[in-house]
């Protein structure tokens, strides 16, 4: 699967955001090439634990598969001088330095374009190029508390919780490379090329979705529910005798075929039940009910029930299982990288299916400066003497 073939990215970025969005790039085909500083290169390079026997990070290993790395000073002239070679070759320009940092090193947006008026710069930032907080340093847990996102995550009336999963971050590497796929699809309708602004903080907003129209509807600030939905009820984790397992009757369909399932038809009938409406506004009623009847049996039992009656139900699974699980390596989302000092490693795969393609053969993250002299004396043709020169000067490594 190649969506991306053909397509040449420069990633500057380092940390989580910037490079799981070129990841994404990389896993459908785009020869994304890792500009790294020579003095250690991305700081997720030694973040952990966990670490493999070697040392190599298991969270760089995560978000570097398939990508190649030149290891480049592009805070001296000649590595400014080297990038901007490199830019002209290049179809995208992937970065997450705070506003004005490229501008400083003399890389910004119109200086990239006057040497490539086709290029496509994605931006990527905490709060954006301008505003009030244009300066604010920012991690994923810091975007999330701004966005709004940890205001409604956790149990109700319990401390503030971020989610498992770091969205701030996610979020941002999603959208910029959808984003830059737009930006791409424009250039070649246009011959134009185009600097995107990304900002997480925006990002996280436009997460909000329905919450923040709940909002403007009602008034109402939304807090946290647990797994529970403010606009379905039954929807959430409910205990069983072994466990926990979730049930959504997201759709009046489902209404009856869940009384029927958990073998209480009285319910169905119940007029403080009748529609989803109604069991919203009998949420205390109809609750402390339903988690009586699953706690007499266990989970296994209750989800074999329910899905013979079509009501959406499901485990709660770890992680370990959820990698073990026969839909996901059904589907490919396990695979397999030849590492050339680990061997064979698991790793995910993605989720991007076209024209029946599963996946494309992953390759391992490249050491730090694994590829400088491929790229600047095979792309840029630079002869040995200068690429020597260029390493005696400590521009690359």
């Amino acid at each position: 699967m190649n969506l991306f073939e053909g397509v040449r990215v420069l990633d500057l970025s380092r940390m989580l955001a910037g490079p799981y969005g070129s990841l994404l790039l990389a896993d459908m085909g785009a020869e994304v090439i890792k500009v790294e500083a020579p003095d250690g290169g991305d700081p997720m390079r030694v973040m952990g634990p966990p670490f493999l026997p070697d040392g190599d990070s298991a969270y760089f290993l995560a978000v570097n598969r398939s990508k190649r790395s030149v290891a480049l000073d592009v805070t001296t002239p000649a590595g400014r001088d080297v990038f901007l070679a490199l830019v002209a070759h290049a179809d995208v320009v992937w970065e997450n330095f705070r506003p004005g940092v490229m501008a400083r090193l003399g890389l910004g947006y119109a200086t990239l374009a006057a040497a490539n008026p086709r290029l496509v710069m994605c931006s990527i930032s905490a709060y954006g190029q301008d505003g009030p907080y244009r300066e604010w340093p920012a991690f994923d847990l810091a975007l999330q508390a701004m966005g709004g996102a940890m205001s409604i995550t956790g149990e109700q009336g319990g401390p503030p919780v971020r989610m498992g999963l770091p969205m701030g971050d996610l979020a941002g590497g999603m959208f910029g490379a959808f984003a830059v796929a737009g930006a791409l699809l424009r250039r070649e309708r246009t011959g134009r090329g185009a600097h995107v602004d990304l900002s997480l903080l925006d990002c996280q907003v436009s997460l909000l979705t329905y919450l923040a129209q709940y909002f403007w509807t009602d008034g109402r600030v939304p807090v946290p529910m647990g797994s529970a939905h403010t606009s379905v009820v039954p929807y959430g984790a409910l205990p069983t005798r072994d466990g926990h397992l979730i049930v959504a009757v997201f759709a009046e369909k489902f209404w009856g075929a869940f009384c029927r399932a958990v073998e209480r038809p009285e319910w169905e009938t119940d007029a403080r039940f009748a529609t989803n409406r109604d069991r919203v506004a009998n949420r205390e009623a109809l609750m402390p009910l339903v988690e009586a009847v699953f706690r007499a049996r266990p989970s296994a039992e209750w989800l074999a029930q329910l899905h013979e009656a079509g009501v959406p139900a499901a485990p709660i699974q770890t992680v370990d299982r959820v990698l073990a699980d026969p839909q996901v390596q059904h589907r490919r989302m396990v695979v397999e990288m030849d590492h050339p000092r680990h061997g064979r490693l698991p790793t995910l795969g993605t989720p991007i299916k076209v024209d029946g393609a599963m996946d494309r053969p992953v390759a391992p993250p490249p050491r730090l400066g694994e590829h400088t002299e491929a790229v600047l004396g095979g792309l840029l043709k630079y002869p040995a003497e200068r690429l020597a020169a260029l390493r005696r000067d400590g521009v690359i490594t």
